[in-house]
């Protein structure tokens, strides 16, 4: 038998894997996850607008990272204007204006990595 330590999405697992002497999968016990070791606090990242968040909401489509922010709080904004440019598999994404209105706050930093949904901007 071997015991490993597991990672999966920031929960850290014990896992006793039993060595089988057939062809089929062996045999796998777990233990209870344990707490994940606290990470660092994030600087703050993210340049906020002094007027809060708004109403419509613009979300990364896929996840990536934010390559570059094309719209600042307080812009102006056509719908189709590219707002946020994510980066993914050496692409380059643009997320754009769903309406027309004004850029409320830019929730991301240039750099940041984002999953799928994840809040980029919002709109007023």
């Amino acid at each position: 038998m071997k015991n490993y330590t597991i990672t999966v999405n920031g929960n850290v697992y014990d896992v006793v894997v039993e060595e089988g002497a057939g062809s089929g999968a062996a045999p796998v016990q777990t233990a209870a996850p344990k707490a994940a070791p606290k990470a660092a606090p994030k600087a703050a990242a993210a340049p906020k607008a002094s007027g809060g968040a708004g109403s419509v909401r613009i979300e990364a489509g896929a996840a990536g990272k934010v390559f570059k922010l094309e719209k600042s709080a307080g812009q102006a904004v056509k719908k189709g204007d590219a707002v946020v440019i994510l980066e993914a598999m050496k692409m380059e994404i643009p997320v754009v204006a769903p309406q027309d209105g004004t850029v409320a706050s830019i929730d991301v930093a240039v750099g940041d990595s984002v999953e799928a949904g994840a809040l980029l901007a919002t709109l007023n």
